[in-house]
């Protein structure tokens, strides 16, 4: 990021202001690179920087105050333009102490592009099953968690991103090894899902011998997630971050629909291991006691099956699966210290809908919320488009709550 008047000596660098600009247009978001960005304070020049290559621009302010940021509309490079032309400056960005504001300029046509009604809709569903795609994958871990320990883990959404900046670590960032994404992913899942037996042995275990009531346990997780999430803050820092391959792809068209590549492959390879998650539980003898410990621990452990084994597997397969839904995540999007805790309510949304503790329901209610969510878009603004997933979640539990394939007398 090249800073091209740097604030004198005298002034805090503890507060910032920041940002990052992409061309929107529909699905795809590129990074604008060499676009000049400017500070003021009553009239005063505080501060100018130019975007770097992802985007990113910041530029130190002397303190907490109210500046106007200004896009210097001349520096944009051909072809590309302010969604709104009247918003080339943002008069009040109220900046407190110790804080790195955002600042947000709107580039391209923006999500919702001149294009007809056929293409939008065939557009927004695909988007919708990847989405749904990335959160049934998520959801699985945790509707298995849930079914085999009684556990509701608020912190299952920061093992998303783990998942996600553990690949990172290994793809983008300035000190790791620099792999493809797609070889990143295999460290990351596996350390995640390592991360998951380790929370088994050293906490949730021992919390469950000394007799711990299920409302102290889900307060445990909730503390553990903050850790998490804010451990990963401190670390990776709050801009948002995309992976070196496939951040920027050419649209395709597809029997009419279109859309960039890597949806498609987010959701075909997602099918593809849920499909092998759904034979592990339904063909090998591991998955049996699995499903065994979900139904009745007491009878299954009477029946010679070592329900601390099966739940050890399950807590490392769950945080796998969630470490591998959140480097799909940060493919289809960007990688982000807070993504997971944001993708938290919609996996709730999706576990519920298809039936708490059952795997197949919570694949079957991720792909509902992710279609149902991004299809609202057409008739509500897309600021509220996870207040879907609120409804889903709530209609669910008014009509029939043990989920669309769960068991009313497990439930009850």
């Amino acid at each position: 990021m090249a800073l091209i008047v740097v604030p004198t000596a005298a002034q805090a660098e503890n507060e910032t202001i920041k940002g990052t600009l992409e061309k929107i247009d529909g699905d795809t978001r590129e990074p604008v690179a060499g676009v000049t960005i400017t500070v003021e304070l009553d009239g005063d020049i505080i501060g100018t920087a130019s975007s770097d290559d992802s985007g990113d621009w910041e530029i130190p302010v002397p303190g907490a105050g109210t500046y106007l940021v200004r896009l210097e509309v001349d520096t944009l490079p051909d072809g590309v333009a302010l969604t709104d032309p009247e918003r080339s400056e943002l008069p009040s960005v109220s900046v407190r102490n110790n804080q790195n504001k955002t600042a947000r300029f709107n580039l391209g046509p923006g999500l919702e592009s001149g294009v007809g009604t056929w293409t939008r809709v065939s557009s927004l569903f695909v988007i919708g099953l990847k989405f749904g795609a990335i959160i049934a994958l998520s959801s699985v871990g945790l509707s298995l968690i849930f079914g085999v320990t009684g556990l509701v883990n608020f912190a299952h959404g920061d093992l998303v991103t783990l998942g996600a900046v553990l690949a990172f670590l290994f793809n983008a960032s300035p000190i790791g090894p620099g792999w493809h994404v797609l070889i990143a992913a295999i460290p990351a899942i596996l350390l995640v899902a390592a991360f998951g037996g380790l929370q088994e042995i050293g906490m949730w275990r021992p919390l469950r011998r000394r007799g711990t009531g299920l409302v102290s346990l889900i307060v445990v997780s909730i503390g553990l997630s903050f850790v998490i999430r804010y451990v990963v803050l401190v670390a990776f820092s709050g801009l948002p971050r995309p992976y070196n391959d496939y951040a920027i792809q050419n649209d395709i068209q597809l029997i009419g629909i279109t859309t960039v590549p890597k949806n498609l492959v987010i959701i075909a390879f997602t099918v593809v291991v849920l499909g092998l998650v759904g034979l592990f539980l339904i063909k090998t003898k591991l998955g049996t006691a699995m499903r065994a410990v979900a139904d009745n621990a007491d009878l299954a452990e009477s029946s010679g099956i070592d329900v601390s084994r099966v739940i050890l597997v399950t807590w490392i397969g769950g945080a796998g699966l969630a470490g591998l839904g959140g480097v799909m995540f940060g493919i289809s999007e960007q990688v982000q210290w807070d993504m997971g805790a944001k993708l938290l309510l919609l996996i709730f949304a999706a576990v519920i809908l298809g039936g708490l503790g059952t795997a197949f329901g919570a694949m079957l209610g991720g792909f509902v919320v992710g279609v149902a969510v991004e299809m609202s878009t057409l008739v509500i603004p897309v600021e509220f488009k996870q207040a879907i997933a609120l409804g889903i979640l709530v209609v669910m539990l008014l009509v029939r709550p043990q989920g669309l394939l769960g068991s009313r007398e497990r439930i009850g």
